[in-house]
């Protein structure tokens, strides 16, 4: 005689999980299908220029500069105004990589300041975004960060990548000290530079890079080209599921600024390519920037 009640009130709770859970079910299909409409230029620019909500810049910020058109001109000018004055550090390390990919010689300079900021990510963006961005003016600003053993590991890593660009007795000297580092991944990116400097193919030896230094004249006149790195990764299921967004990886390339002849740069491509109905200008209307033409936006 329970049984009849018991499955009643079963199905009667049954129901009204299922109409309690409604709205968290087609909110989880919203979210679903939202995915497979990325945000409009204009709603990650009004993210990136959000000044009360420090989440929706870095993200608007971060969908900005991975667009083919994240070059342009008026949203160059909000990553260095970000890498420049953001008090937020995932904020600065956004724009960081945003100039590292888009950025022009001179942004050099602005980036390597964050090489001395206290959050590791506003550190580790600056140090890969130097990968990309060629200034002889910033190698003595990187080489001392690389041989100094109280800066995380990791960091030393892209500084050690960095380095390979600027064939100096400094930063020669810099690499090989970091050849007896405690990280073998300091050790392995040091010894790739050298390489690269100086075209040899010496092993991790500190003493024998320092001997081969000692025995030539021109240390650097077989260097090899210098490329930064990209990221790469295998293809997984979904990524074949998304066929009709094929995924395509950056190709490694020289540093914006290093004169190699017939290079295109990424930063070239996205300006001449960007369509001006698809750009919004970040900072027309945001406040304390004075407009899209404000000289208070460094450069």
């Amino acid at each position: 005689m329970l049984r009849p009640r018991t499955g009643a009130t079963l199905l009667l709770s049954g129901l009204a999980l299922c109409a309690g859970g409604c709205d968290t079910i087609s909110s989880d299909f919203s979210s679903f299908a939202e995915s497979f409409t990325p945000p409009t230029p204009a709603q990650a620019a009004q993210w990136a220029a959000d000044p009360n909500d420090r989440e929706n810049a870095r993200r608007g910020t971060v969908l900005l500069a991975n667009a083919p058109w994240g070059g342009a001109l008026p949203y160059l000018r909000m990553y260095r105004l970000y890498a420049e004055d953001s008090l937020d550090p995932l904020v600065r390390a956004a724009a960081l990589q945003a100039l590292g990919r888009h950025g022009d010689p001179e942004d050099a300079v602005l980036v390597a300041k964050s090489i001395a900021s206290p959050f590791r990510q506003v550190r580790l963006a600056a140090a890969k975004a130097l990968q990309r961005l060629h200034d002889p003016a910033v190698a003595d600003t990187i080489w001392p960060r690389l041989v100094d053993g109280s800066e995380d590991p990791d960091v030393r890593v892209e500084l050690a990548i960095a380095l390979a660009q600027y064939p100096t007795p400094a930063v020669f000297q810099a690499l090989v000290a970091a050849l007896s580092q405690r990280e073998l991944a300091v050790n392995v990116a040091a010894v790739d530079s050298l390489r690269t400097l100086t075209g040899q193919t010496i092993a991790i030896d500190e003493d024998a890079w320092l001997a081969y230094y000692a025995s030539t004249s021109t240390p650097f006149a077989t260097a090899r080209v210098y490329l930064y790195p990209t990221f790469v990764r295998e293809l997984d299921i979904w990524d074949h599921l998304l066929f009709w967004q094929p995924v395509v990886f950056e190709q490694p390339d020289v540093p914006v600024g290093m004169k190699v002849l017939g290079t295109r740069r990424t930063n070239d491509a996205s300006r001449e390519n960007a369509d001006p109905a698809t750009v919004v200008d970040p900072l027309a209307d945001a406040p304390g920037t004075g407009g899209s033409g404000s000289a208070d936006a460094p450069k």
